[in-house]
């Protein structure tokens, strides 16, 4: 096998992947949850922020850091992570719960009710019926 043919089979296989709608969908949802993620930071830093910042004397997080040495440790940057992280997990956790009770809801509507199947007895008799038919025709 040539290194054409395999480029060729390989960006076909690409290709393939690529078209599968369950990788849309990923991009899909990646592409939202980075603009959801713009929002939780705007939530934590303009709104939840000052509030917090009435308690801890700073603005935000960000601004609680310590000196060891020459270094500088930022650790309120790392708390500012973890309160998007938490608030982010808690939408999402909402999100997959409110659908998981929409599926369940869905699954449990009656479904209409399928005419009852005729009996084997009443098929022969039918079959019966239209021989009879054809034969006085």
């Amino acid at each position: 096998m040539s290194a054409k043919e395999k480029t060729k089979g390989f960006l076909a296989e690409f290709r393939k992947f690529i078209a599968r709608g369950n990788v849309m969908d990923l991009a899909v949802g990646v592409i939202i949850g980075g603009a959801f993620k713009t929002i939780v930071d705007s939530l934590t830093n303009d709104i939840l922020m000052p509030f917090v910042g009435i308690f801890i004397g700073e603005s935000t997080f960000a601004a609680l850091t310590f000196s060891v040495g020459g270094a500088t440790i930022a650790f309120g940057s790392f708390i500012q992570a973890v309160v998007n992280f938490l608030i982010m997990a808690f939408v999402i956790f909402c999100l997959v719960k409110g659908l998981n009770t929409f599926h369940r809801k869905k699954e449990e509507e009656p479904k209409p009710a399928e005419p009852p199947k005729p009996t084997q007895e009443e098929l022969l008799a039918e079959i019966r019926d239209l021989l009879k038919e054809q034969k006085h025709d």
